[in-house]
């Protein structure tokens, strides 16, 4: 995810799902926890049971703003069920069957429970068909709008934390990935953006709907869904199938009337298209091909959009970071860089999110320096001697749940600034065997801060507790200490 904020730098052991205390072997069935064990947030996710896949199948009216859907979660049983939750908030539930027969369901807050006819026994895959529909919810708080924000021809997704459950009954927390399908029914003329390969339209009625297919697991919050008129393009390269969605309105959109130069949609265009060159950069960096199919990024002229995030296979971007080709490019690289960190490897609670924005930002530093713009230790150098006193109190190895804190600024600089300093620490060889040792062990899979500082030690050799305490958990500018 990155935010647009003023520039500090130089340039401008738990199961997944299992219920507490129904550990797998107790006698008779129980209800799955409404929690998957995140403290930041208790009723996130849920337990006794692992997503598999999601099938959506939407219809959505820019009118009304009103979604139908049927959702099909497929998952396997990890105890033995007499009921499960799903995360949703708002919407209105029509029916619910598990399997082919009805099941009861009630719903409390954002959390829907589903009692099927029959007990579900552990290891048993069963397929939940939940019907529903309703005007999705924007999320609004201190950082601006996310969730399913609706525009002025569609709606644009940004689900990160929990967005997901505004829109679909979900298993919505990052330690349960399935692979989704999509289809978005909409009205004719208009495009419905979503992650993976794009599978066909077809038009009835005054209708249209897209199809697309997203093979890999991912975690809820990186489903999106575009809709709206975009322009649409479809290319390959380097084995990589690309779909860019730009809407029109941003090749007349000036972002800096006092400054002559191209428009957002000409530079988010240009931008879009050094695609497969970052991806080659990355794929060095990490040590690991582009771990997906399919690429490409969306860009959707929403005032109240003003961010980006790393939806999966299909980044969105807000037009503000396309003020210019530098600014576009960063933002690019950056929302790839989370492709392998993030998406690939992804955290198991949210307090570790400062490896998924540290990474990101300092794979910025590093196209800085491949570009000849700057370096990593000018980046570094102008952090530590600019930042305000109030950027250093924030500890980052757990900010806390707030929206304001979880993505505060420091976590993306300070976070990229702790990769630097165990750079200078162990040295550059051992920096980049850390690295790509850290995807390639926990790719597909969820991660830890504690985790990260166990490998960086063993591949070192060196004792880095002192370290990691300083720059994630310690309040204060780590350059400034003794």
């Amino acid at each position: 995810m990155s935010r647009k904020l003023p520039l500090l730098t130089a340039t401008t052991v738990v199961v997944l799902g299992l219920s507490p205390g129904a550990a797998l072997g107790d006698e008779g069935p129980a209800p799955g926890a409404p929690g998957i064990g995140d403290p930041y947030f208790p009723l996130d996710g849920n337990g006794g049971y692992d997503v598999l896949h999601y099938d959506l199948d939407l219809r959505y009216d820019p009118a009304t703003d009103v979604l139908d859907g049927v959702a099909t979660i497929t998952a396997r049983a990890l105890q033995d069920l007499s009921a499960f939750n799903l995360d949703l908030q708002g919407m209105e539930v029509r029916s619910v069957r598990v399997g082919s027969a009805e099941a009861t369901w009630v719903r409390e807050g954002g959390e829907l429970t589903i009692t099927p006819a029959r007990a579900l026994p552990a290891g048993q895959r069963f397929a939940a068909t939940v019907t529903y529909d309703g005007v999705p919810g924007t999320i609004t708080d201190a950082l601006g709008t996310s969730g399913f924000m609706h525009t002025d021809d569609g709606a644009v997704v940004a689900g990160q934390p929990d967005g997901a459950a505004t829109w679909f009954p979900a298993n919505d927390h990052p330690r349960d990935a399935a692979s989704v399908d999509v289809r978005a029914t909409v009205p004719e003329g208009l495009e419905a953006v979503s992650n993976g390969v794009l599978g066909g339209s077809r038009t009835a009625d005054g209708w249209t709907t897209w199809e697309w297919r997203a093979q890999e697991p991912m975690a809820t919050y990186l489903v999106t869904l575009a809709i709206g008129e975009f322009e649409l393009r479809e290319h390959r390269a380097d084995g990589i199938r690309f779909w860019d969605a730009l809407d029109p309105d941003l090749f007349t959109l000036d972002l800096d009337p006092e400054a002559e130069g191209p428009s957002a949609g000409e530079v988010a265009e240009a931008s879009l298209a050094r695609q497969p060159e970052i991806i080659g950069f990355l794929s060095e960096f990490f040590g690991r091909p582009y771990p997906f199919r399919p690429a490409g990024g969306i860009v959707d002229d929403h005032p109240e959009f003003q961010f980006a995030l790393e939806t999966q296979t299909r980044s969105i971007y807000a037009p503000v970071f396309f003020t210019d080709p530098v600014s576009g490019d960063l933002v690019v690289v950056h929302e790839l860089a989370h492709q392998w960190i993030g998406d690939l490897v992804r955290i198991d609670e949210w307090r570790h999110i400062w490896l998924n924005e540290g990474f990101a930002t300092y794979a910025e530093w590093l196209w800085l320096e491949r570009e000849g713009l700057s370096t990593p230790q000018q980046e570094f150098d102008a952090i530590a001697a600019g930042a305000p006193p109030e950027f250093w109190d924030l500890t980052i190895g757990d900010p806390g749940p707030a929206t304001e804190d979880l993505f505060d600024i420091a976590v993306y600089y300070r976070g990229a600034m702790t990769l630097h300093a165990l750079r200078g620490a162990v040295g550059d060889d051992a920096f980049t065997s850390i690295v790509q040792r850290w995807v390639a062990s926990q790719a597909g899979g969820t991660a830890t801060t504690e985790e990260f500082v166990a490998l960086a030690e063993e591949v070192s050799g060196q004792q880095l507790d002192e370290l990691f305490e300083l720059w994630l958990s310690t309040p204060g500018n780590p350059t400034a200490a003794g």
